[in-house]
């Protein structure tokens, strides 16, 4: 290998395209090559390889890091490449490369010309001025093209280029500055496209001419219509969508992506070139609906300079004809369409900034020369009057709509370190929250000391969660989702828990217990629109929890036990303490029909606490049915005072009685039934600690009466504050009790 020094090296190297003459990079011994894969770099050194001594090694793109998909073999360099010169200095590697993120209002920014406008403003440097020399027309030909959809296109620009040379090789220049864009070479006229597109920030499109039936027509997709795009893929449209079409078909997908039916190739001869301006409100969130996104979708929806697409058209036929050209190249002239029926978003209205205003948001003081300086900068032209600085936004400005965005822009000429740090104005004062009332971080506290492990879900679910899981026929769908699978907003908190379980079911977690406190989303008629409402939308706060597997971690003091429906209702009540919340058998769409309950505080029903339903277990996979609860927040923040009473000095007497009842008699029912007896204030306590099922009386499946019954025994409590309990005393509040079962209840005392 000769590398320009009087001694040859010898190289081993088993590159598949390595031949006699070709110049190529190559690593010296004590060079370092970029990290590989175990993020080490590689020094070369001087190696044995099969018998033969190696000093040094010839480079691939892949292996210097300058391109991920290279094809394989060495990077050949052009054959007038200076043998012994430095890589970096020969590819002009020693640059900066600026990486911008940008916020959706800076669309004037996605380009080189509009970043460079941007420093302009910001440093004062002059800005160069690009120059559109017109390419005269050669020929005559157009290619008809007609506009029915005035609030899909505001202006398309084309014309017809023949016998252009589509394989030519892009210039090297062009090669790097895309790569360093971001953008691998495709073709000579991919390329050119591509590179307007980062130059002037104009997304534009090259139809192969020949492939184009009859003339072209811009207009919104119809119902069931279909095109394969360039990336192979196939969607399928509707009046929503903006297309491209010919006499015959589709042919892109207007502002995102163009079709494979008339995409340029190596036998491409005569192409049409398309520069348009597509309204953002009509192609924001299509790529999208298809799951891809591109760059010119990524541009057409932050808004696109509709007032200059001649000039870009001009510039991209000169590249063509510069790089692509060929001594029978035609060139035909401008055709220029602007509907005259304006769009919903039409021309941008003049947008006014009062001095006195700026000056209050900024927290400075600004004079009017200021804010005209600043504007004038950035190239708005303002015209000003007493106090007042008016701003007509150019076309390439979608951003400014009112007051507040010129006064950001003024803050941003002055410079944000330059602001004060001033102090507030007004004093600032703790809000105090009652003391009947406990935070929602107390309740996530409470939630996580009973074991369970908080989770944030995205309040947008798939479709099948709401009309499984939570019963909901009609969800509240997004008009512009992130994914096919969140297209509805969730009115239950209770399907992101199930997915939480499957995730971590599917990787072997033996023990799951999670919650999470989140918004849902209810269609409600009677709600206004307010700063925090939405009107005809409900937003309640809930809190939603499940717990699957055993009850306690791996211990030796007890046996290992599923967690059940108790379980769980324990960790409800105890998140209601002191309240004491009642439960009564309910059904709930997501929630075991015999194993679910409806939990009510003070008669208002504020959740559901039950087992998951055997058909979602099945449905989802899961060996072991967990168990749920799903409150409103509201009614877990408010707690009741806790009131001191004073510990009776007399010694308590316990009583045990027994009786049997009907086994649809609740264990609610029952203690309502004993703190309703007359027992003179002597009732202190009332455990039930034994249920007894009777058998089969007679060989029959139920007892004598017919009805289903059980045996129930109760612990009462008894004391008083003034004085030693009698033995009349306490059967007589005994009696009381036994009396109001069988008064209520219909029960017998068990003899």
């Amino acid at each position: 290998v000769d590398v320009g020094q009087p001694e040859w090296l010898t190289i081993v190297c088993g590159a598949p395209n390595v031949r006699v003459g070709m110049r190529v990079p190559c690593a010296m011994v004590g060079a370092q090559l970029p990290a590989g894969a175990d993020g080490k770099p590689l020094l070369i050194q001087v190696g044995q390889l099969r018998g033969i001594e190696s000093q040094g090694m010839l480079c691939s793109a892949r292996e210097l890091h300058l391109s991920e998909d290279a094809p394989g073999g060495l990077l050949e360099l052009p054959a007038d490449a200076p043998v012994g010169q430095n890589l970096r200095t020969y590819l002009d590697l020693d640059d900066t490369i600026f990486t911008l993120k940008l916020t959706p209002n800076l669309a004037h920014c996605l380009s080189v010309y509009g970043v460079a406008r941007e420093l302009s403003a910001l440093t004062g440097a002059p800005l160069v001025e690009p120059i559109f020399a017109a390419v005269p027309a050669s020929s005559s030909e157009r290619l008809p093209v007609d506009i029915s959809a005035a609030d899909l296109c505001g202006r398309f620009s084309g014309r017809v280029l023949r016998n252009v040379n589509a394989k030519a090789v892009t210039p090297r220049w062009m090669v790097e500055r895309l790569a360093r864009c971001g953008q691998r070479s495709v073709s000579a006229l991919v390329d050119i496209s591509n590179y307007v597109m980062f130059e002037l920030g104009r997304p534009s499109h090259i139809f192969d001419l020949e492939k184009i039936q009859g003339g072209l027509h811009v207009r919104w997709g119809l119902a069931g219509e279909q095109l394969e795009l360039l990336n192979g893929s196939t969607v399928t449209v509707d009046a929503s969508v903006g297309v491209v079409a010919d006499d015959a078909q589709l042919e892109s997908l207007a502002g995102i992506m163009g079709g494979k039916a008339s995409a340029v190739g190596d036998d491409t001869r005569h192409i049409y070139v398309e520069a348009a301006f597509w309204w953002p409100r009509a192609i924001a969130g299509r790529a999208r609906r298809y799951h891809f996104a591109t760059e010119a979708a990524h541009r057409f929806e932050r808004g696109v300079d509709r007032a200059l697409t001649l000039e870009h058209l001009e510039r991209i036929t000169q590249l063509i004809i510069e790089i692509c050209g060929t001594s029978a190249t035609t060139c035909g002239p401008v055709d220029d369409l602007q509907p005259h029926s304006k769009s919903p978003a039409g021309s941008p209205a003049p947008v006014s900034m009062r001095v006195a205003r700026a000056a209050q948001v900024i927290g400075m003081e600004v004079t009017q020369s200021q804010c005209v300086q600043a504007l004038q900068r950035l190239g708005l032209n303002p015209t000003q009057s007493q106090g007042v600085v008016t701003v007509c936004p150019p076309s390439y400005r979608f951003d400014l709509q009112i007051e507040e965005d010129l006064i950001e822009e003024v803050a941003r000429m002055l410079g944000y370190e330059n602001l004060p740090h001033t102090p507030p104005v007004g004093p600032i004062t703790a809000k105090v929250r009652p003391e009947a009332q406990r935070s929602s971080f107390a309740l996530r506290r409470a939630v996580a000391a009973r074991g369970y492990q908080e989770t944030i879900n995205y309040s947008f679910v798939d479709e099948r969660w709401e009309t499984q899981l939570a019963g909901n026929s009609h969800p509240i769908r997004v008009l512009n989702p992130i994914a096919s699978h969140m297209g509805v907003m969730r009115s239950s908190l209770l399907a992101s828990l199930v997915q939480v379980l499957r995730f971590n079911v599917a990787r072997k977690a033996p023990r799951v217990r999670v919650f999470e406190i989140g918004r849902v989303f209810l269609r409600d008629a009677s709600v206004e629109n307010t700063d925090t409402t939405v009107q005809g939308f409900a937003q309640p706060m809930r809190i939603a929890g499940l717990a699957s597997g055993s009850v306690d971690i791996l211990q030796w003091g007890r046996k290992e036990q599923a967690v059940d429906f108790f379980d769980v209702k324990g960790d409800v009540e105890t998140l209601f303490a002191p309240v004491l919340p009642r439960f009564v058998p309910a059904t709930h769409p997501a929630m075991h029909p015999g194993r679910c309950a409806r939990v009510e505080v003070e008669g208002k029903a504020v959740g559901f606490v039950g087992e998951l339903h055997p058909q979602w277990c099945q449905e989802y996979e899961l060996a072991q049915a967990p168990v749920l609860f799903e409150l409103e927040l509201d009614a877990l923040l408010q707690r009741k005072l806790a009131l001191s009473s004073a510990v009776s000095k007399y010694q308590a007497v316990q009583r045990d009685v027994a009786v049997v009842l009907a086994q649809s008699v609740t264990h609610a029912a029952l203690l309502d039934t004993i703190w309703a007896a007359p027992s003179a204030g002597l009732l202190r306590d009332a455990q039930l600690f034994d249920v007894y099922r009777l058998p089969p009386v007679d060989g029959a499946d139920k007892p004598v009466q017919g009805v289903p019954e059980h045996s129930v025994a109760v612990r009462l409590t008894l004391n008083s504050d003034e004085a030693t309990l009698t033995e009349e005393q306490i059967e007589g509040a005994v009696r009381s009790v036994l009396e109001q079962w069988v008064l209520n209840l219909g029960a017998r005392v068990r003899t």
